[in-house]
This record gives C-alpha cells, structure tokens and sequence, in this order.
C-alpha cells in the first residue's frame, strides 16, 4: 500500500478539525464501558461461564450468565442471545413469527424494512412467509425523516395491531436513521392509543452509539445482531433479541421448541468469545464511529455529499457516501477493499445476492464472514448509487483505509 505524503496531509489536516467531536465519542464509551463492567460485576462473571456445552445444552451456566449480562446492559427484563441465530435478520424472522399469529397484522411506521425482510413479511411473494400463514402487513412511510405521526395516530385508533414493527437504522434506504429522541416520542403515543400493541424495534447497527437502548424509552422487545455492535468484532456469529420477558420466552419456543425455549441449546465453546466480544464492544463502536466521522469530513472536503455529516447526531454506526455515479461507488469499495486485511487482493464486483433486487457491490475483508462492525462497505446498484460503510475494529486501521480510498479514487486532495 502507497500512501503519499499529499494525502497524508490532507486526511492528517481533516482528523485535526475533529478534536471536539472525538471527546464526545470517548465520554460516550467511558459511559458504556462502564455499564458494561456493573453488569459483568453484578452478575458474577467468572471463567467457569466460559464452559462449553454440547447437545441439548441442558444446564449451561454461561449461556445463563450471558443472558443476563445482555439483559441488563440492554435494559430489558430478559433476553435471548444465542450462536443458533445466524444473524440479526434470522433474528428478526425469528421474532416476527414467535409473536404474530393468522389474522394477525403488524404495522411498520418506518416504511419498507431492510431487503432481507421482503420474504420474511411476504411482501415479496415466498410461501414460507408471514402472509401465507394469513399475517397480514400495513407500512406507513417516514415524513422527513420523521414518523407520520398523524397517520400513524389515525391508523391505530381506528384498527387493532397485533405488532409494531420500527426500523431504527436506514438499511439501504436514502432516508436518516432514528434516534432514541424520536422513538420515545412515537412509542409514548402509540401507548396512550393502545396500551396492548407489541413495538419491536430492530436495533442493527445501533447499540452503544448512545447510552441507551429502545427498552428504555419504551419499546417492549428489540433485536440485533453479534456480528454487528455488540459483538465487538470477537463474537463469530449469533444474534440477540432482549426486551419483556414473555416476549422473549415466545421468541425462545419460537427458535427451540414449545416447552422447552431458552432450557436448551448448546453454546459449543462460543461463550468466551460473546462475552469478551460485549466486553470490547464498546471501545470497537467508538473506533467505528470516529471512523465514519473522518470517512464524512474527507468525503465531504472532497465534494461528494455525506450523510449524516461529521458534527451532525449519530443514531448508528452507517457512513453513507453518494456517488450519483456507478463507476464511483464500484471504485470507492474496491479501494475499502484493497484496504482490508482478508482478502485485500479480491476485486468487489456487483453480483446478485439472496434476498436483494438490485446486484451489490460489497467489500467485507474481515476476520469473520459478513461482520459490519469490520470496516465494510457495500451498496445496491441503484440511483443514487451510495456507498453505506460501517465498521472498524480500531481508528487507526479505519484512518488507513481512508487514506486509501482516497488514493485509489487517485482523487485530487
């Protein structure tokens, strides 16, 4: 890798104009570094929770334990976190036909969720889906990157939802992701209407980007993935959902079996690795985001439009560049690519991908297969043609590619 002296400046002048947004990240992880500590303290972790279990799974103390930690960090009453989930969508699906029954019908007031979820829900047709067991599905679309919230007021009034589904993160949308701020505002009126709904928030990409989680501002079950935050870039699959403990028990029979639920599954010696993966997870969130505010004040310096920009409120851990050009996006990941540690020679190029429409471009060289909390950065092959990035296991690695990218695009600084 090439760097020259041009560039290095340049990228070394932009970090220097980031001091004040740099403290705030810091103060952030001091907070959740410290949360995560009381709940491994109060929970008595020890290195008998690292034991593995096989079969059944039948008494294992760590998957216990684990459960605990997470709940509490999270703020719920309870939760799920297994290797049995493969990831934050398989979570998602998992708690979608756990809590939904025919007739059913759940309510997403974020608009159309992420790809993945199309055939979960059955928007597109596939005979596994919601829809064909006779769940039905209503969308309200945002307002300016806000809730409709007259629409959503008059949609609930006059109709009873089973579940209300809110996308926190923008997925592969043009949209901003959500704050808490936000979340607390539409939960607290859709309570006031009906008390009984079920609001499931899909928390991908998000934790420990504040100090507080959509439990704590109302949301009654949330699910994420371990590939992602709270993983810490250690965890080699697996995701969680956490929130009211009878919703999880649903989730639990949903993923195991009726009767059974979170009694069993064998956690294969992958313990250790969750939680010294939610131990380190909040230092690696604050490496990924000073890294997406540097991606946003060099990008922004060199003309293209950034979003969110670099002093504006983060929600999650996505840096979106637009392009406006196809060309551009392929070249900006190739350079993410060239940049990584695994498989820096591969070449990203658009390829169809299960669950998506449009082909994808996507640079993942990580450690572990798909994990965007490794610097990444992929995007469909769509108008406005964007580059989401994430991720970044420490600063210095996400600095590095930066300067790349920058030098691979041979943009003139």
């Amino acid at each position: 890798m090439i760097i020259s002296e041009e560039v290095r400046n340049f990228v070394n002048s932009c970090e220097n104009e980031l001091t004040e947004e740099f403290k705030k990240i810091d103060a952030l992880c001091d907070k959740n570094s410290m949360n995560v500590l009381n709940a491994f303290h109060n929970n008595k972790i020890s290195e008998a929770h690292f034991n593995s279990t096989t079969g059944y799974g039948y008494g294992d103390i760590g998957r216990e334990a684990i459960e605990n930690v997470f709940a509490e960090v999270l703020g719920a009453e309870d939760s799920l976190v297994r290797n049995q989930l493969i990831s934050g969508s398989h979570a998602l699906n998992v708690c979608l036909f756990a809590l939904l029954r025919p007739n059913d019908t759940m309510l997403s007031i974020s608009g159309l969720p992420y790809d993945t979820l199309h055939e979960v829900i059955g928007i597109k047709e596939n005979n596994s889906s919601l829809k064909s067991f006779g769940i039905n599905y209503e969308q309200i679309d945002l307002v300016n990157d806000d809730f409709d919230y007259k629409t959503i007021k008059e949609k609930i009034s006059n109709k009873k939802y089973k579940l209300i589904e809110i996308q926190r993160s923008k997925g592969y949308s043009t949209r901003k992701s959500l704050s808490l701020e936000k979340l607390e505002k539409v939960i607290k009126i859709i309570k006031e209407i009906d008390k009984d709904v079920i609001v499931m928030v899909d928390n991908c990409y998000c934790e420990f980007v504040t100090e507080k989680s959509p439990l704590h501002v109302g949301a009654d079950i949330i699910v994420g993935s371990l590939i992602k935050n709270l993983g810490g870039g250690i965890a080699p699959n697996g995701a969680y959902i956490a929130g009211r403990k009878d919703l999880v028990e649903l989730a639990s029979e949903r993923l195991t079996l009726p009767g059974e639920g979170k009694e069993v599954g064998p956690t294969l010696g992958i313990n250790r690795s969750l939680l010294q993966g939610l131990f380190f997870a909040p230092s690696v969130v604050a490496s990924s985001l000073k890294t997406a505010v540097l991606t946003s004040k060099v990008l922004e310096k060199l003309g293209y439009d950034v979003e969110p920009r670099y002093n504006e409120e983060r929600v999650d851990i996505v840096q979106n560049i637009i392009f406006k050009d196809p060309k551009l996006l392929v070249k900006y990941c190739q350079a993410i690519q060239a940049a990584a540690p695994i498989d820096a020679f591969a070449l990203p190029l658009p390829s169809d991908m299960p669950g998506y429409d449009d082909q994808i471009i996507m640079a993942s060289g990580s450690f572990t297969q798909g994990s965007s909390i490794e610097l990444s950065c992929d995007g469909p092959m769509r108008e406005p043609f964007i580059a989401y990035q994430q991720g970044g296991l420490t600063y210095n690695y996400g600095k590095i590619a930066v300067m790349y990218a920058c030098e691979y695009l041979k943009i003139k600084v």
